[in-house]
């Protein structure tokens, strides 16, 4: 069922490849016992700039769950540490899109040091739109489905990233 027939903000695309959020810096807060940034907040930093992509590009987020009573939630998620942000660290997250359909998204995004360059920490991650009065899944307006499959074509030529698709487990030799 299409609640709203009209998209509620965002852009049709094209949708740069891959889209970067910049102005993240690692607040004192977030520090933990070891001098850096607690793993918790990575998550927090992510989640941060995958709403400025569901807002400010697909025109979904909190929009949607106030206009329509539906809204993205992340089914699972696997991040990748590959070097400590310290306080007060600045950094930008790149996006991709790598798949969807009528109501779900796979996306892979990186967290990048403004300082160096260097990539500090990856997010794989499934959302699925979800009703707020069922808790079911539901399926996207027509024009969201439309932009979600545009932003994953202008997507599909960046480079593979090899984080992606990795298992979780103890290596043995």
């Amino acid at each position: 069922m299409q609640l709203t027939p009209e998209a509620l903000g965002g852009h049709d695309g094209p949708y740069d490849a891959p889209l970067v959020f910049r102005g993240f810096k690692a607040r004192p807060e977030w520090i933990d016992y070891n001098g850096h940034m607690n793993v918790g907040y990575y998550g927090v930093a992510f989640d941060n700039a995958l709403e400025l992509l569901m807002v400010d590009h697909l025109g979904l987020g909190e929009a949607q769950v106030n206009a329509m009573g539906q809204g993205p939630y992340i089914l699972q998620s696997h991040m990748n540490f590959l070097r400590e942000v310290l306080e007060g660290e600045a950094f930008s997250i790149r996006f991709r899109m790598l798949d969807a359909d009528y109501k779900r998204g796979h996306f892979f995004a990186q967290m990048v040091s403004e300082k160096d360059g260097a990539v500090c920490a990856t997010q794989e991650a499934l959302f699925m739109n979800v009703s707020h009065t069922t808790g079911r899944s539901v399926a996207y307006p027509d024009w969201a489905v439309t932009r979600l499959q545009r932003m994953v074509k202008d997507h599909t030529a960046l480079d593979p990233a090899s984080e992606v698709g990795h298992p979780i487990g103890i290596r043995r030799k």
